[in-house]
């Protein structure tokens, strides 16, 4: 299977045998960060480096002037982690070495945007502002988000994009120093402490006949058990009904994802109106549509009749494929995604048996993260694997 490692420009920038160091894996591609949330990352081969601190959410290129000109919601531009045009300069060294550069852009999850412009973030049933997490039913955020996603993911040269983050966020995130797993939340418990009560969510509930505030009020009293630890909080959706009761459950589920289904489509649209011809559109995507995260909550069928396919998270076992899979869609890219970094999880010992695991349940391509992360030992079981498959 077509393979592509996901590759920051720190990665490669400062450091000459960074592009032939990752051809040399057996990829046919990489998926170059373009626009990325804050972290802190390790560069293990880094003749300059071993530690990267990016400090915010920021597009890693120079963002257009005139497109963004006088509006209140704009990216934020990289400090001295990835300065100037870092982006182009590392997928310039990449193309060189050989290998097909596609966009990384992450769109719904930006601290520095939530803490600046706090009204753009989710409220959840308490009135906690979750500040990394824009809330995507607000028209002004939709607009900055797609704007984002056009001009991030069409760089020059660059063949395709994989979309990260276009959906909800909610209250998990491993935020720095992060401390939110005391209590067992669970799937249910999850979605509604991730429910959003901003004055246009709020707004949106009551164009679903649902009272905003008793809804509020349902929410708080639901998890009160969970809080005491005398409730379970699992389940899946039909958890989530019993926590919350039918009515409450599927109105607030349907008034979300319509939400996150028109971002998606006005995302892609608004990449395609910008691409070239050919050029391919991917978003990460779990196929459980009331699910937040980087992996976007989506309806198998829909995502699939809107991108050209989906990036899936695998490295806890493929079935998540699964859904997609069984569209049949001609033609649709259906990436698994494996982690290969053996300290974060990952299975590099066992990338062969994955993989082809995953494409017994319909994978067409795999993704690799992450290059950069990696220590040599996992690269070179990841170097053995690819040679061997």
């Amino acid at each position: 299977m077509r393979a592509s490692a996901f590759v920051y420009p720190w990665d490669v920038n400062g450091d000459p045998a960074a592009p032939e160091f990752v051809a040399g894996l057996g990829v046919e591609q990489v998926t170059l960060a373009a626009a990325y949330h804050s972290t802190r990352a390790l560069t293990p081969r880094h003749p300059r480096h071993r530690v990267v601190t990016a400090e915010y959410a920021a597009v890693l290129y120079p963002p257009d002037p005139a497109r963004w000109k006088g509006r209140d919601l704009r990216p934020y531009e990289a400090g001295d982690w990835a300065p100037g045009d870092a982006y182009g300069e590392a997928a310039a060294a990449l193309a060189d070495a050989g290998l097909e550069v596609h966009t990384w852009v992450v769109l719904a999850h930006n601290s520095r945007l939530g803490a600046e412009h706090p009204r753009t973030s989710v409220v959840n049933a308490y009135g906690d502002r979750y500040p990394w997490a824009p809330c995507v039913a607000q028209p002004a955020t939709r607009a900055y988000l797609a704007d984002l996603a056009a001009e991030a993911a069409v760089r020059p040269g660059a063949r395709g994009t994989e979309l990260e983050s276009a959906g909800w966020y909610g209250l998990a995130h491993l935020h720095a120093h992060d401390k939110t797993g005391g209590v067992a939340l669970g799937d249910a418990g999850q979605y509604l402490m991730s429910l959003c009560f901003c004055p246009h969510c709020r707004e949106g509930y009551g164009t679903r006949g649902l009272d905003p505030d008793g809804l509020a009020a349902a929410v708080r009293a639901a998890l009160e058990p969970v809080w005491r630890g005398s409730a379970p909080s699992d389940g899946g959706w039909a958890g989530v009904e019993k926590l919350l009761g039918e009515a409450y459950a599927n109105g607030t589920r349907a008034w979300r994802e319509e939400r996150a289904r028109t971002l998606q489509e006005t995302a892609v649209a608004a990449v395609r109106a910008a691409a070239p011809e050919g050029f391919r559109v991917l978003l990460h995507a779990d196929p459980v549509s009331y699910h937040c995260g980087a992996n976007a909550g989506v309806d198998p069928a829909h995502i699939l009749s809107v991108a050209d396919g989906v990036v899936v998270p695998c490295t806890g076992g493929a079935g998540l494929l699964t859904p997609f899979a069984e569209q049949g869609r001609d033609g649709a890219v259906l990436a698994a995604n494996l982690t290969v970094v053996s300290g974060m999880g990952g299975r590099p010992d066992a990338l062969a048996a994955d993989a082809a695991r995953a494409e017994d349940l319909g994978a067409t391509e795999l993704r690799l993260y992450h290059a950069g992360l990696a220590s040599d030992g996992d690269l070179a079981r990841v170097r053995a694997a690819l040679r061997a498959g």
